[in-house]
């Protein structure tokens, strides 16, 4: 292939060469340097989120996001044994402080919320590693051509949790100011794209299927007409078929009790191979179509599960509502408990981690309600204001927490942390760990090791949410499209942002307008168990560089929308990958965990307070939704201030 300038003639085609903001490298500090001990990348000139007085605005930068350059080197080096902390010099911070909040995701700004509300002399100290709030509750800001604001969620996407939210969750919610069912009804529209003529999809690739094809109309046209072009032979094609809209009992003869026991301990794969009887080459096309709830494949997750959430195959099977008996929380997937309400932000759960952020640091966001905080603009200098309540500090990477005095008999809490190439001591009479679980046997060394290997037992879901600014959604009109399941691609879903109107800002508009496309990849290992593909996914996307993700959506891009007059290099104005290598809370799965007794499971185990340190966060819950990170920062507050 000819090159030129550094670019493949299929490079230039893709728009590889074209500016667009790269940010995928630390400039100008080695790794064991500034940046191994948390310092946030340097913004090179003209980077995009670089405003007016060259100061960085987080939510505007592109390239690589989530765990970005400069957030995880340090925590690394740490694990590593690179860092050492103990009897390290350092810096002696300001303080003391009432309590340090270690993690300024929804957890730990709800931690401190919670504190404030039950102490009126509360001096409290937030750290995060990122170089922004929310933890993986991310923002993602964009600017069109006239200078609209354009929002994506770059993590948490809702408000949504299988299970109506606690009394503490919905009273925090609502004292926010957020009335999600009110929200929903006035400011979402679903039928946005369906009034214009566009629909859902399924792309099938050349590499998997064995013809690239893009088939349109799911959920309008029966299934053999959606699938009739598709490069499936026969029996594929009529298995799926079956599968989507037959209603037979594939488990004659068993009670439903049974039938759900059974469904427990077996993969959807196995399902659909041993008990609907379908041929393999069905397999390919369910296989991706669970990444997005448990982070691994057909292959991985039970039958169970992916019946509660409607997945063919069971329509048959006249299951009654309730859990599978003697399954415990391994098979929760299947309760009829209604549900919590849903809500879509434009730039999903950052807004409420923003409400959250105003209401603890009033004098950073402006506005006074939950419609007004989706356009405010975040004063990022003013999180960390000598003498304030409430100061959060960003780019600040934790690597100690002791009690002062041992856990039998503390008299406060040592924190140590890293912040611009420095190393920093800061004490408070308690701390609340409200960061990922793996991460604190490293920061606790002395804690019992029975409880560090609780804590590093689960293994959080690696993901990634792509943004992608496209100048027009032409293409997507043009092909009678606005969602599409990849099953074979390298991002298995992508779908046109939500229509959302709240507080002055619309999220789309005419198909000649500039949108946010959203694409998610969930990086699995087929074959292994839960714990073992999310370590090899986490390994995979620490070692992937922003080129290959942007070759890879360029070209996806390419081959899906191309027939409806798509072009890469014209038509993509900018990326964000949003890298979670530790992504969502691990919940436990009835193929490869046990059922412990109660209490004895290990997020349990691992969430016991440590002298006057308490542990909060989604992982302490074992459940990746935001109400769990909401129950979790109140019980770990209730802990610290139980003494």
């Amino acid at each position: 292939m000819a090159r030129s300038g550094g670019f493949s003639a299929e490079d230039r085609a893709l728009g590889m060469d074209r500016p667009i903001a790269r940010r995928d490298v630390l400039h100008g500090a080695g790794l064991l340097g500034a940046a191994a001990l948390g310092g946030c990348a340097a913004v090179a000139p003209g980077d995009a989120g670089v405003v007016a007085d060259g100061e960085a605005y987080p939510p505007l930068l592109q390239g690589m996001r989530g765990s970005h350059p400069g957030s995880f080197e340090a925590a690394h080096a740490l694990r590593d044994g690179v860092i050492r902390v103990a009897n390290a010099p350092a810096v002696e911070a300001e303080g003391p402080y009432t309590l340090i909040i270690v993690g300024a995701g929804i957890s730990g700004l709800a931690a401190a919320h919670f504190y404030r509300m039950a102490r009126s002399d509360a001096r409290v100290l937030i750290l995060d590693n990122h170089d922004d709030f929310g933890g993986h509750a991310r923002r993602n800001e964009f600017r069109a051509a006239d200078g609209r604001m354009m929002l994506m969620n770059g993590g948490t996407m809702l408000l949504d949790s299988p299970r109506p939210y606690s009394a503490v969750a919905d009273g925090l919610i609502h004292a926010l100011g957020i009335d999600p069912p009110r929200l929903r009804e006035r400011c979402s529209d679903p039928d946005f794209y369906a009034r214009h003529g566009c629909g859902r999809g399924v792309f099938f690739d050349r590499e998997t299927f064995g013809a690239d094809h893009l088939a349109a109309g799911v959920g309008q046209r029966p299934w053999a007409e959606v699938l009739r072009d598709a490069p499936l032979t026969d029996r594929v094609r009529a298995d799926i078929v079956r599968l989507h809209e037959n209603r037979t009992d594939h488990l004659p003869g068993l009670t439903s009790e049974q039938k759900k026991a059974r469904l427990a301990r077996i993969s959807y794969r196995d399902y659909l191979m041993r008990i609907a009887g379908v041929d393999s080459g069905v397999v390919p096309f369910f296989q991706a179509m669970s990444h997005g709830e448990w982070g691994v494949g057909a292959d991985a997750v039970s039958a169970l599960d992916v019946c509660a959430f409607d997945f063919p195959g069971f329509q048959g099977l006249r299951l009654a509502r309730g859990a599978a008996p003697g399954m415990g929380d391994t098979a929760a997937g299947y309760v009829e408990t209604g549900g919590s309400y849903r809500f879509h932000f434009p730039d999903g759960n950052a807004s409420v981690a923003r409400l959250l952020v105003r209401s603890l640091v009033p004098d950073a966001i402006p506005g006074r309600t939950a419609e007004d905080v989706v356009t405010a603009r975040t004063a990022y200098a003013r999180l960390d204001t000598p003498g304030a309540e409430v100061r959060i500090r960003l780019s600040s990477t934790v690597l100690a927490a002791r009690n002062i005095g041992g856990a039998e008999a503390p008299r406060a809490v040592e924190v140590t942390y890293s912040h611009g190439g420095q190393l920093h001591r800061v004490r408070a009479e308690r701390c609340v760990l409200a960061c990922w679980n793996a991460m604190i046997p490293h920061l606790c060394p002395e804690m019992p090791e029975a409880q560090k290997a609780a804590l590093r037992y689960a293994s959080k879901v690696p993901l990634v949410y792509t943004t992608v600014a496209l100048r027009n959604w032409r293409a997507f009109h043009a092909l009678g499209i606005s969602r599409v399941y990849a099953p074979g691609g390298y991002h298995t879903s992508l779908w046109l942002d939500p229509k959302t109107v709240i507080g002055g800002y619309d999220s789309v508009r005419s198909p000649e307008e500039p949108v946010l496309l959203f694409m998610q990849r969930v990086p699995c290992a087929p074959g292994l168990d839960q714990r073992s593909q999310h370590r090899a996914g986490r390994a995979e996307l620490l070692a992937t560089p922003f080129a290959r993700f942007e070759r890879e959506i360029r070209d996806q891009l390419r081959r899906i929308l191309g027939p409806g007059g798509f072009v890469a290099a014209r038509d993509i104005a900018g990326i964000t990958v949003n890298r979670w290598p530790h992504g969502y809370a691990y919940e436990y799965n009835a193929l490869f965990d046990p059922d412990w007794a109660p209490g004895m499971a290990p997020h349990e185990l691992g969430r016991a307070r440590f002298g006057r340190i308490a542990i909060a966060n989604s992982d302490a819950g074992a459940r990746a939704y935001t109400d769990s990170a909401i129950d979790q920062a109140h019980r770990a507050v209730q802990e610290v201030l139980s003494d």
